[in-house]
């Protein structure tokens, strides 16, 4: 399987495999005006992703992910219990990743 990322930052798996960021996806949004303080947001369409191709996934953020019904994205898996964080929390390395629509 071939995977190209869509997210800002480069994607380490936990075996060692890490895919540099290509470019990035982002789901449009849009804003209602402050009212007290608080404001509405709505998402849109996923920007970003080129076309479908044939033995190539696409990783993008969880977000992109859940607002597509595209069958070719994955999500790295970050809350798996086997991601890897440093001291601080941070994550290092992710076991795999987490699909969308089937």
């Amino acid at each position: 399987m071939k995977y190209e990322n869509y997210t800002p930052h480069a994607i380490r798996l936990n075996d060692g495999r890490e895919f540099k960021s290509l470019g990035v996806a982002r789901v449009e949004a849009t804003f209602s005006d402050i009212n007290n303080d608080v404001c509405r947001q709505v998402f849109g369409d996923v920007q970003g992703l080129p076309d479908a191709q044939e033995g190539v996934t696409l990783i993008v953020s969880g977000m992109v992910l859940s607002a597509s019904s595209r069958t070719d994205l994955v999500a790295p898996a970050t809350g798996h219990p086997l991601t890897v964080r440093n001291d601080k929390g941070h994550i290092v390395s992710v076991p795999g990743f987490v699909g969308g629509a089937a």
